[in-house]
């Protein structure tokens, strides 16, 4: 049987030993074929290797240290570190040296303090396979170290006097043995002779188990007497007959060190190793790096670690949320870093950073490039383009491209670095694992342009990111401010709209993967998943406009965020893909809106196919834990749980419904967190109001789900500890604070399970927070509660108690919820008005004409059209009323309603109008609308109730001032659709309204004559039997 072995690079025949010495001018090129390996430190000014030409690192048992402005590796160079098969075991240190004003010329596509590999060029480094990070399995506390080093401890038995010799130095337990001196002689002058023989200076420590004095010799007791170090405890002095003791005796060290237990065994951690724990509060800067000691009585998953903890690091789960802190390594024995000036110097960055950001880089465009179990330190620099990792540009790198093995980067350590982690950039099918990225400045996993796809983070950490001035979405409030390099001239920041979205995985597509990652610290948001209608940069052109917002999302699997500001999670937004101009002054790739509709192949024309988050954790996120939609998540400790938001903006939204199952809501877990009232809140709190960290403030209103607009499922979730106190509003269910936007009908919620929890509900109040609650989405509020989990009626609808458009005599109150719960058939409508945009209307309902609900519009005033989107109680007759001259054109679209639905409307207007009526259908993907039928005037006002698609009618009361039209759904609806399979239903009014008309408020003259007496259409369900609410969670009194 033949065995082969493989040769190690630095083992290859035919290599030449390589020792240029130290001269910092000496340019380097390896060429023509001439193949090196470099034995020993060197300092050069450059090294370029190409044209055949290959460098080899020798794996020597002497530290090798590389310094040189750059390495640039070009067609057909290689430069090898270790294989795959033979990892490099040596210590080696390149160090990239150079300022950013140098008056040499720069590379013009690598730029300066570099590692560049070319097209064609190869670059193999592989440095000693480490555990990447873990978690901690233990809860450090601050000032503790776990370090409870001997524990000894004997029951009944063992009777007479047990000794241990301790180092007073280490705490290391010398020699223990047990004199029985109740029963012998012997042993009282075996004991003398023992204690005789202790080294002075040693720590004796004694304990009496039952007793020990019977035949105890004065000898023996002479000799105890004399000890300095020594502690003597009876065990049972003054126990009774019936108590069986236990001695024990327990050391506690008092050195500057700590002990953590891991969930891993930490595989290649050596003594003076850097780590780093992360954070489990709201503030990311509670991250702590500590520096590995030896520890020879540790477990095989424990370290011991330089210094105590200041700061809580949370080691277990917590009201059935995992919180353990990440424990990422951030030593690995290939160190490739930059060398750094003492201050920042000489370039615009200095504004807003003390320190020196021009560090190393290394970029790619390559014909192989593998790296692994390599440390990046003090790399990136504030200028695009120039990022620790960098792949540009490189098409398809797995076997798709002809790359085999497939390119990748595993096992890293990416820290204290100037300009991101990890860039992905017009590249597909990278592998990017067990990355630690730490200390960064902008976006740390970053997906640049909008194609790329198929790339792999798989069990990736990144905590402690920070904002960065590179572009618009790194930049916090005040670099949005400073910075208008791109803006037209008159542009005025806003920077949460436009700016402030530094995340530590940043995804400019959705079809890539992440799994068993951790976001464990950002400025903002921990995955920010963004859509680029158009490829930008250098990618341009690589795909049809929207092919992002509906290209199907990749994997999403076992990640978890914390301890990040704004949210652990978004799934929204674009970026601007215009350069900046009079009508939008904003810069280049600033934030603006989008939305996500993801379909089968990327064509909205095919079926939809779900985005899928699984088995996502959150907790301890200033703001929200996810603004998403997804399913079996975990959320904890998060100002707002989750907002699941519409999949589009009306009328392109296709009413795609979103999903979150099986997820546990907590609201203020057993991990309180501690002061730090530089970077959080701290106030009372959770089931006892002690003192705990808080999200935002201490009248915060905290929500597990907040329900916005929708259609939403909510099913099989639980929620547990929201507990409200005086002056703070808590809820497991909530709504979207000061909304203009829609609430639908269609938010179901089935299968909810309540653990101590203050208030199912909470529809809000004005106050803090809430403000006047005056806007439409404020008052518009509705779900469908299909089982009675959460009002114990079935099929009931709960709405905000004072709309009196969804109510019925029969609702029931809850005055505690702010709410009613009733029955009916609901709807929407979308009342979209022009000439005048800036007006506010009045609804009324028949039923209830003293009960107006005043609405504002979605839309700002100086819109060229404005929107209003009240929820009707079908079958039911509504009047209109307008605070200025009615409006020359509405457009009411028919939302949820199922074919056959109907409303009778009575729009008021000044008399001597005149109108043009019609109906059409707008299919929202081609944009294309078709006429369906007209409507005649008619002198008889029940003849509207005879229409049909083609030929409708209307009645026209000029006494009253209302125009009377029977609105009625034509064509089936898809469950969850907002619109009809045809398209969305719509009547098109066209006023010819006299000059000069005042207000078109018809109050007066339309009640009492058109009041209705309020009738039940649907009657209430019966409550669940043998229910009861907590006395404290629900009060029908």
């Amino acid at each position: 049987m033949y065995i082969s072995f493989p040769v190690c690079p630095d083992k290859m025949p035919g290599l030449q030993p390589w020792t240029p010495g130290h001269n910092e001018a000496h340019r380097v090129t390896i060429g023509y074929g001439r193949k090196v390996i470099l034995t020993s430190s060197v300092t050069v000014h450059s090294i370029e290797i190409l044209n055949g030409g290959k460098l080899v690192i020798a794996d020597s048992n002497r530290p090798i240290f590389l310094r040189a402005k750059h390495i640039l590796i070009g067609n057909k160079g290689e430069l090898h570190i270790g294989s795959p098969e033979c990892p490099y075991k040596g210590n080696l240190t390149i160090s990239l040296f150079g300022r950013s004003d140098d008056t040499e010329v720069e590379h013009s596509y690598f730029g300066r303090k570099y590692i560049g590999v070319g097209t064609g060029g190869t670059l193999e480094i592989h440095g000693e396979k480490k555990l990447s990070w873990t978690f901690l399995n233990k809860t450090l506390h601050p000032g503790q170290g776990n370090e409870n080093s001997y524990h000894f401890e004997r029951s009944w038995g063992n009777r007479g006097i047990i000794i241990h010799v301790i180092n007073p130095k280490t705490g290391d337990v010398l020699h223990t043995d047990r004199f029985d001196t109740y029963r012998s002689k012997d042993e009282s002058r075996r004991l003398a002779q023992y204690v005789d023989e202790v080294e002075t200076g040693q720590i004796l420590a004694m304990v009496v188990n039952d007793e020990g004095s019977n035949n105890l010799e004065d000898l023996a007791k002479k000799g105890m007497t004399v000890i300095d170090h020594m502690c003597m405890l009876n065990m049972c002095a003054l126990c009774p007959s019936t108590v069986r003791p236990q001695a024990s005796i327990s050391i506690d060290t008092l050195s500057n060190c700590s002990v953590l237990e891991l969930a891993d065994e930490p595989q290649g951690w050596r003594f003076g190793d850097r780590i780093v724990v992360a954070s489990t509060d709201y503030s990311m800067h509670q991250a702590e790096e500590f520096s590995i000691l030896p520890c020879p009585s540790c477990t095989r998953n424990q370290i011991k670690v330089e210094g105590k903890p200041a700061y809580l690091h949370i080691g277990e789960e917590v009201d059935g949320v995992d919180m353990r802190a990440e424990v990422g390594l951030l030593t690995r024995n290939i160190l490739i870093r930059g060398e750094m000036e003492p201050t920042c110097y000489g370039n615009e960055a200095c504004k807003f950073f003390s320190f020196d950001t021009f560090g190393g880089h290394l970029k790619r465009g390559f014909r192989s490039v593998h790296v692994e179990g390599v440390e990046f330190k003090h790399m990136g620099q504030q200028s695009m383009g120039h990022y620790p990792v960098h792949f540009h540009m490189n098409g398809d790198v797995d076997k798709k491209g002809g790359y085999d093995p497939p390119t990748y980067v595993k096992d890293l350590s990416i820290h204290h670095t100037f300009s991101r982690c990890v860039t992905v950039h017009g590249t597909n099918g990278l592998l990017v694992k067990d990355v630690v990225g730490y200390d960064a400045l902008g976006h740390c996993f970053f997906t640049e342009d909008g194609p790329e796809e198929r790339n792999t983070f798989d069990h990736c950490l990144g905590l402690l990111v920070k904002a960065s001035t590179l572009l618009p979405s790194d930049r916090d409030s005040k670099m949005c401010r400073d910075i208008t390099n791109g803006a037209y001239p008159g542009y005025v920041a806003k920077p949460r709209q436009d700016c402030s979205a530094t995340s530590t995985f940043w995804m400019a597509n959705p079809n890539n993967n992440l799994i068993n990652c951790a976001a464990a610290g950002s400025e903002e948001t921990g995955f920010w998943f963004i859509f680029h209608h158009v490829p930008t940069g250098p990618s341009e052109g690589m795909y049809s406009p929207g092919k992002s917002e509906h290209t199907p999302m990749g994997l999403f699997i076992n990640n978890r965020a914390h301890s990040n500001y704004r949210a652990g999670m978004i799934l929204d937004h674009g970026v601007k893909t215009t350069e900046a101009n009079a009508k939008d002054k904003r810069p280049y790739l600033s934030l603006v809106g989008a939305r996500y509709s993801p379909h089968q192949d990327a064509d909205p024309f095919k079926p939809r196919v779900p985005a899928l988050v699984h088995h996502f954790v959150a907790y301890k996120n200033q703001d929200h834990g996810a603004w998403l939609r997804g399913g079996d998540v975990w959320f904890a400790d998060n100002g707002i749980g989750l907002t699941l938001a519409s999949g589009g903006t009306f009328p392109d939204d296709d009413g795609s419904r979103q999903e979150v199952k099986n997820t546990l809501f907590v609201g203020e877990s057993r991990n309180r967190g501690m002061p730090d009232l530089i970077d959080q809140s701290w106030g009372p709190g959770g089931l006892d109001h002690l003192g705990r960290s808080l999200p935002r403030g201490v009248d915060f209103p905290i929500r597990g789900m907040q329900i916005y607009d929708g259609p939403i499922n909510i099913q099989n979730c639980t929620f547990r500890k929201f507990i409200a106190l005086d002056g703070r509003h808590t809820s497991a269910f909530g709504f979207r604070l000061n909304n203009s936007w829609q609430s639908c009908p269609n938010n179901n919620v089935t299968d909810i399970t309540f653990d101590d929890i203050t208030s199912r509900v909470f529809f809000g109040e004005p106050g803090p927070w809430f403000n006047k609650m005056e806007m439409d989405g404020d008052k518009t509020t509705v779900f469908h509660d299909i089982d009675g989990s959460v009002s114990e009626y079935p099929g009931a609808f709960l709405v905000k108690e004072d709309n009196w458009l969804l109510r019925h005599p029969d609702c029931i109150d809850i005055p505690d919820w702010r709410a009613a719960i009733c029955s009916g058939h609901y709807a929407q409508i979308y009342v979209q008005t022009r000439n005048p945009a800036n007006l506010n209307m009045k609804m009324v309902k028949d039923e209830y004409p003293d009960k107006p609900l005043e609405l504002v519009g979605a839309l700002g005033k100086r819109n060229h059209y404005q929107q209003f989107q009240p929820v009707v109680m079908l079958g039911k007759g509504y009047t209109m009323h307008w605070d200025q001259a009615a409006p020359a054109e509405v457009t009411i679209w028919l939302i949820n309603f199922n074919r056959n639905d109907w409303i009778n409307i009575g729009i008021c207007y000044p008399k001597g109008t005149e109108f043009t009526i019609i109906s059409d259908i707008h299919n929202r993907l081609t944009k294309e609308t078709r006429k369906t039928g007209v409507f005649m005037r008619t002198t008889q006002r029940e003849k509207m109730g005879h229409s049909h698609q083609t030929r409708g009618y209307y009645y026209w009361e000029e006494d009253t001032g209302l125009l009377f039209l029977k609105i009625k759904a034509h064509n089936e609806k898809e469950d969850f659709a907002f619109c009809s399979v045809k398209g969305c239903e719509r009547v098109k009014i066209k006023a010819l309204i006299p000059p000069g008309s005042g207000p078109s408020d018809c109050m007066a003259e339309a009640y009492p004559r058109y009041t209705e007496m309020p009738v039940i259409d649907v009657p209430m369900p019966k409550k669940l039997p043998r229910s009861k609410l907590k006395k404290y969670t629900l009060n029908y009194n």
